[in-house]
Parts: structure tokens; sequence; C-alpha cells
């Protein structure tokens, strides 16, 4: 899936994977400084068209959701991120995070972390 979405697709996006689907009111409903009813019909028909997001027809209406799903828009977001800012680097991402939260990990996420790095070092990642 291409990250190429503005703010307010974005924001649209979040919501959905939020809630699962909703009709066009209840997302106008949900987003910030909502903009009119036929602007975010607009909005939704460019999602849709970008292969984003999907409709279904219920009582004389069109549900939206999402076509991949939380992790899959996760991994594609945080891969963007990584080559946007990061040059690729997991390595500078993590340094940033670190330096973000200003060293306030607790242990039980450190020792979760650790474990994670432990189980990408035996299977040669």
């Amino acid at each position: 899936m291409p990250p190429t979405l503005s703010r307010r697709e974005r924001e649209i996006m979040d919501v959905l994977h939020r809630e699962g689907e909703l009709p066009a009111a209840a997302i106008q409903k949900a987003l910030s400084d909502p903009p009119g009813y036929s602007a975010v019909r607009a909005l939704l028909r460019t999602l849709e068209e970008k292969g984003h997001i999907k409709h279904r027809e219920e009582a004389l209406r069109y549900v939206y959701s999402p076509v991949a799903s939380p992790a899959h828009a996760r991994r594609s977001a945080v891969k963007h991120l990584l080559e946007t800012f990061f040059q690729g680097s997991v390595e500078q991402a993590v340094s940033a995070l670190l330096d973000a939260r200003g060293g306030q990990l607790a242990k039980p996420e450190l020792d979760r972390i650790a474990r994670m790095i432990a189980q990408a070092r035996k299977e040669g990642r």
C-alpha cells in the first residue's frame, strides 16, 4: 500500500483502523475539525480509488472499512518512516525512539525489547 496519503486521509484511515467499519457520517464525526459531509465523501472516494478502503452497502448507505489489517498498515507506515527519516536504519530509528522517551523505559518494557532482539538474532534477521 503506497504511503502517499494527505493528513486528512491518514486521519480517516486511523479512524477506520480503530473502529473497523463506519458509514461516512460517523467517520465525519470522528474527525478533528471535521470538514463538510461532501468533502468526507470525496476523501472516501479517493481512498477507495487508491485501494486503501472498500465499502459495502447497508440499509441504503455505504459502510467503509480498511482493506489492509492494522498490523499491515503499521508495517507499511514504519517502513515508510524508516526510509524517509532514517535512511532505512533501524538502529537510528531505535536511537531516536529512546531519545524521545528520555530513557524512561520500564524494566518489563526493556525485557520485552531484549527478548525481541534475541529472537531476531536467533532467526538471523
